[in-house]
């Protein structure tokens, strides 16, 4: 999906009458000149780092949770990051509004973006209740969303069900999705799908999902863990040029192959090819303590991004 469209860059440069880009005044400059400078400009990767909050699952969840979003955005600061993630799971069972702002002047006083949210939802549901719930769900958090000023929400496709072909499966997931994008562009927020297994499991099923739907509110969330083909990697790249955001796992799992660790510079490179400029976003999901592990493995992305 294209981050910057052309007719964005073109209206910026229609409304600058003065002033300069580059260092060059505007004034002297071909507007054919300018619209390839602001191009570059805008297209030019930038990595800005973020943290996920299922990554603190173990201390964010439960009857008598260790933390609070409040404290793991406090963490995410001391990390020295430019985002946070704040994943749908661990807010209060009936957010009010009033805790929305409260986490979102949190942020803004400390320093830090919402880069984003994640939900999780199911829309291989035959038309039942159960898809309407899951939608209207998703609906909800839009709006939530809107009011965090969390630009993007990470959504999965969901499963086939018993009783329904694949090919029905597919067009039950592509018709939600669409009606939840029509809602998500009244608020300004974009839909980031996961590849998540079943469907999305590989690189063919989740373009076949970007080709089916069209809305300007819908893109990839690419997540660096869930491909197990025998060239991760090559999956990644097939998918990269349509992230809207990216979530990575420091480990990957090859068909046939042991577990081993991500490599970030790889990573880093697939990402500038396609001049991904989006929040890189670390889903730690190991056993370690993500207090003492997660900085550890941020540290070494800076290094990667860096130096790629």
């Amino acid at each position: 999906m294209r981050r910057y469209s052309a007719t964005t860059r073109r209206n910026w440069l229609v409304n600058c009458t003065a002033g300069t880009l580059g260092g060059v005044s505007l004034l002297s400059v071909a507007p054919h000149a300018l619209l390839a400078r602001a191009q570059e400009h805008t297209t030019r990767p930038r990595h800005r780092l973020s943290l996920a909050a299922y990554s603190y699952r173990n201390l964010l969840s439960g009857s008598s949770p260790k933390l609070t979003l409040f404290d793991f955005v406090d963490d995410c600061i001391k990390f020295g990051l430019e985002g946070t993630e704040l994943t749908s799971y661990y807010f209060p069972e009936k957010v009010s509004n009033e805790y929305l702002m409260k986490l979102k002047r949190h942020c803004f006083r400390t320093g830090i973006d919402i880069s984003g949210t994640a939900v999780g939802n199911d829309f291989g549901f035959p038309e039942s209740g159960k898809r309407e719930t899951q939608i209207d769900t998703l609906k909800g958090w839009i709006e939530k969303a809107s009011l965090l000023g969390a630009p993007v929400i990470r959504i999965f496709a969901g499963h086939q069900k018993p009783g329904t072909d694949a090919e029905s499966a597919h067009r039950l997931m592509v018709t939600a999705m669409e009606e939840c994008c029509d809602h998500a562009g009244k608020y300004g927020v974009t839909l980031a799908l996961e590849n998540h297994g079943g469907p999305t499991a590989t690189a063919e099923g989740l373009l076949r999902f970007v080709n089916d739907i069209q809305s300007p509110w819908f893109g990839v969330n690419l997540d660096t863990g869930n491909f197990h083909s025998q060239d991760v990697y090559k999956d990644l790249a097939k998918v990269a040029p349509h992230a809207v955001n990216v979530q990575v796992k420091v480990v990957i799992a090859p068909k046939g192959q042991p577990r081993q660790p991500t490599d970030f510079r790889r990573l880093a490179a697939i990402l500038n090819e396609v001049g991904y400029s989006g929040y890189t976003v670390l889903e730690y999901e190991e056993k370690g303590d993500p207090r003492e592990e997660c900085p550890r493995y941020l540290d070494q992305m800076r290094e990667a991004f860096a130096s790629t």
